[in-house]
């Protein structure tokens, strides 16, 4: 958990300073966004390959290598200021976040009897949540002209080492592999598959560039971080209720609300075009509500038609499909941002919330709703950016 805690810090400072920084070098809009891009295709990657590393190494010698690589990158990106190495070393990035991630979690589920593991999972999302939250709000009031924050993320990447290299609890089972099988996930869940790409295209543009408008318009550093982060902790807490009331109804119309709630707050930047923090952040707290609740929902959905065994299998392919979603939108948003100004950012999003919309009304059209006495318990989840295949066999839905 404490090692989770750094890592999760450390992603948090350097998924923030990037964009902003890059901003302020006068880097392209299209070339930030490509950041994005890089990190989504090497997270995806570390979701596939690092079980491969840990069965021919091991556990604790693929986290060392990993975090220490991660740590390596953010100083490479401190010492060369270049969209054009910052974008590969924003891959390498991603592909060492997941598979530390994927570390942690692997040994947290073989660790945890099964009667502990809720609670376990739960205190392992929050640990998730105040620590790349946590990393962001670090940067208030910062001056992140010199390399004082990227030393200070690379610090955390490498404390995180530290909890993991000292243990002297037994290595874990082999990770989880994922395999993709698309015409399965197809037969399981349409919504989801086809939610889950936009929900990426959603999430992934605005996890990118959500910096860049804010830095565009004028924010100041404080209001940035806060415009980047209270949207994610507003999604965490809109997830329980939300969870709760589609445990009782049939989730593609939570879906369809979540959807629309967010078309509403794309328009109301889109319309009001607001240029001070306040309004800024209150429009930004909505659509975060909206947004960062959609995949836990279709995460759920996807399980209630899933057979037994499946969970692991179909949460693992969905999150995928949210990966391949999120290399393209910041590729899309940045170039919208180029072209027409910051608040393409929300015509990029408005555009994947509006076919969601469309489509789970054509499917809830063609397939009736899964009978309450087969559903799986809605579990709130980390936000997909930070979620991997080895977060849903840690959260163990197969106990309905």
């Amino acid at each position: 958990m404490l090692g989770s805690l750094f890592l999760l810090t450390a992603g948090g400072i350097n998924g923030l300073i990037l964009p902003i920084r890059g901003s302020n070098e006068g880097f392209s809009a299209f070339s930030l966004g490509l950041l994005g891009t890089g990190w989504a295709a090497g997270y995806v990657l570390g979701c596939i390959f690092t079980p491969r590393l840990v069965a021919g190494v091991g556990h604790i010698r693929a986290f060392g290598t990993l975090a220490a690589t991660a740590a390596i990158v953010v100083l490479l990106s401190s010492m060369f200021p270049n969209a054009w190495v910052w974008i590969p070393l924003r891959a390498i990035s991603g592909f060492c976040f997941a598979g530390a991630a994927m570390i942690v979690e692997s040994w947290l589920s073989e660790e945890v009897e099964s009667s502990m593991r809720g609670q376990v999972f739960g205190t392992y999302t929050m640990i998730n949540l105040i620590g790349s939250t946590g990393g962001q709000m670090i940067l208030i009031g910062a001056d992140i002209s010199g390399h004082w924050y990227f030393i200070l993320a690379a610090i955390f990447y490498c404390l995180a080492l530290i909890p993991t290299a000292i243990s002297s609890t037994r290595a874990p089972a082999p990770l989880f592999e994922v395999k993709l099988n698309i015409p399965e996930l197809w037969r399981n869940s349409p919504v989801a598959v086809f939610a889950a790409l936009m929900i990426g295209i959603s999430n992934g543009t605005f996890g990118t560039l959500a910096a860049v408008y804010a830095n565009i318009i004028g924010l100041d550093m404080t209001s940035i971080v806060l415009f980047c982060s209270v949207p994610v902790l507003a999604g965490a807490l809109f997830q329980i209720p939300l969870g709760r009331a589609s445990d009782r109804f049939d989730r593609r119309k939570v879906l369809l609300f979540l959807a629309l709630l967010a078309i509403l707050a794309d328009g109301a930047f889109l319309v009001l075009g607001p240029v001070d923090a306040i309004h800024n952040i209150l429009i930004g707290s909505l659509l975060g509500a909206a947004i960062f609740a959609m995949y836990p929902m279709v995460l759920a959905h996807a399980n209630d038609h899933a057979k037994p065994g499946q969970y692991v299998q179909v949460s693992g392919g969905l999150l995928l499909f949210f990966g391949f979603g999120a290399i393209a939108g910041p590729f899309a948003g940045g170039i919208a941002l180029s072209l027409v100004g910051p608040l393409a950012l929300f015509w990029t999003m408005i555009m994947s919330h509006i076919l969601i919309v469309l489509f789970t009304l054509w499917r809830m059209s063609q397939r009736e709703p899964a009978k309450l006495e087969e559903k799986a318990r809605f579990q709130a989840i980390p936000p997909a950016r930070s979620s991997t295949p080895e977060t849903e066999a840690l959260a163990d839905r197969q106990q309905r």
